[in-house]
């Protein structure tokens, strides 16, 4: 068997894989190759952001339209809604992202990879086996999966990837797990017309938010007709009459869940408790290490190995995984070709939007891991609508704006945003915090009137005068 020698082997052609391989190959003549046994493009483009978000949108135009006088209450049109699921997909066809991949330069081989050596892969299609010698690194963005607890075995469980890519809409759907997919879920799923329950075991949504982020997502998703029941544990799940499709899942009949409030009888069951680094099944073993073990510790990786997306085990965004994926393709270019290496920031901050109704925006820390962290932190919080801007977005805004600033530094550590189109105000927030500008300094950009921006001002308005207002003037 023939050893095919190449610069850099990405096993993954996701988000992160793409941009990985494309800042290790551009200006520096490396070659690359993506290793990729599903579609090119990953679980971000088919299965999860794309279609997820070009199902909410509509939704969300129409939630819009209903608070809004002088306009009708639009329809939805659930035939429509999904064909443009389809269209945002491409119609779960790659050729498209192919196309890109080898006008950069970068080469796709088709089949499923794995480590078998130092800086070797394996490739396994259809019997056929192709290996792969990186001259300088291996990189696995091979993604996560999903967690689906033993409770659920036997019940054949819908992942996100059932309920993103549904079809036959289920009457009646109970989704388990109280996170960004469980909620988002839940919105698309009722306005395509399920009777939908959350199942939370936790006492709120959102766990990792913000409380008061996590009680508005709540109370609009019960006004919204979603039965959400919080505080139950799930102990034994069941299908009853169901149909096998021959492909080792069961489809149809009535799905029964016995929780610690009771039974509760669904025609599906959506699973969305967690998501793991898919490790597995890479040959990790082959080079002394354990799957379950590397995620999250790069320092026990050799120096031509790297995890970056999802399958790192840092936080499970793709626009993280591709930011990193930036840094570490220059890394590996640099070192390649013995430029300087290139330093990433230490404490960039991570972003995230929730694109339920309300939009859910943070970055940075909460107030309480900002109190656990610094000596003095100040709070300010201002309701959504305090700005004529935002208050135009909708006749009955709700939601809260808040930042969270350490107040020796006088730099804002944390912020989030709930209201309609609160996603556009975050990134201000996260310039603020990598750019570490100082809340005095922040009041010299001045917001456009009316726009919904200017809810940074009633923001700074609400700290004490004296983060205010510059050092020198303080103490005058």
């Amino acid at each position: 068997m023939g050893v095919e020698a190449v610069d850099v082997i990405v096993i993954g052609a996701g988000p992160a894989g793409e941009n990985l391989a494309q800042y290790a190959s551009e200006d520096s003549g490396l070659s690359a190759v993506f290793v990729e046994q599903e579609l090119v493009g990953g679980e971000c483009s088919y299965y999860a952001c794309m279609p997820s978000k070009a199902l909410l949108r509509p939704i969300s135009v129409a939630a819009t339209a209903e608070h809004l006088g002088g306009l009708s209450a639009p329809r939805l049109d659930t035939a429509r809604l999904l064909a443009r699921r389809d269209e945002w997909v491409s119609r779960y066809d790659d050729g498209g992202q192919v196309s890109w991949a080898e006008g950069a330069g970068l080469r796709v081989v088709r089949g499923h990879g794995r480590l078998v050596g130092e800086r070797q892969v394996a490739v396994e299609k259809d019997g056929v086996t192709t290996v792969l010698q990186a001259r300088h690194a291996v990189a696995l963005a091979t993604g996560s999966e999903p967690v689906v607890p033993e409770a659920y075995a036997a019940c054949s469980p819908w992942s996100s990837r059932d309920a993103t890519g549904v079809v036959e809409v289920p009457e009646r759907l109970t989704i388990v797990g109280g996170g960004v997919v469980a909620c988002e879920a839940a919105v698309w799923m009722a306005a395509l017309g399920s009777q939908v329950t959350l199942l939370v075991r936790g006492e709120r949504l959102l766990g990792r938010f913000e409380p008061f982020a996590g009680e508005a997502v709540r109370a609009a998703l019960r006004d919204s007709g979603i039965d959400v029941r919080l505080g139950l544990e799930v102990t034994a799940c069941e299908r009853v009459d169901a149909a096998d499709t021959g492909l080792g899942r069961v489809h149809g009949g009535t799905v029964n869940l016995t929780t610690s409030g009771g039974e509760i009888e669904s025609d599906e069951v959506l699973v969305a408790t967690g998501r793991r680094p898919r490790l597995s099944g890479l040959g990790l073993e082959s080079i002394g290490l354990d799957p379950g073990a590397v995620a999250g510790d790069p320092d026990a990786l050799p120096d031509w190995l790297v995890l970056v997306g999802d399958a790192s085990g840092e936080a499970p965004l793709t626009h993280w995984g591709k930011y990193r994926a930036r840094v570490l393709g220059a890394q590996i270019a640099a070192r390649a070709t013995g430029r300087p290496d290139p330093a990433p920031a230490a404490d960039a901050p991570v972003p995230q939007v929730v694109f339920t109704d309300p939009q859910v925006a943070m970055v940075g820390l909460t107030e309480e891991e900002a109190r656990a962290a610094y000596a003095n932190v100040v709070v300010a919080q201002v309701p959504y609508g305090s700005a004529a801007g935002s208050a135009l977005l909708r006749d009955d805004v709700s939601g809260a704006a808040q930042l969270v600033v350490d107040a020796d530094s006088r730099l804002v550590v944390g912020a989030t945003f709930v209201g309609p189109e609160a996603g556009e105000q975050l990134h201000a927030a996260t310039i603020a915090i990598a750019g570490r500008v100082p809340v005095h300094v922040l009041r010299d950009a001045v917001p456009s009137y009316p726009t919904a921006s200017e809810i940074w001002l009633r923001l700074l308005e609400d700290l004490p005068r004296g983060l205010r207002l510059p050092p020198s003037e303080e103490t005058s």
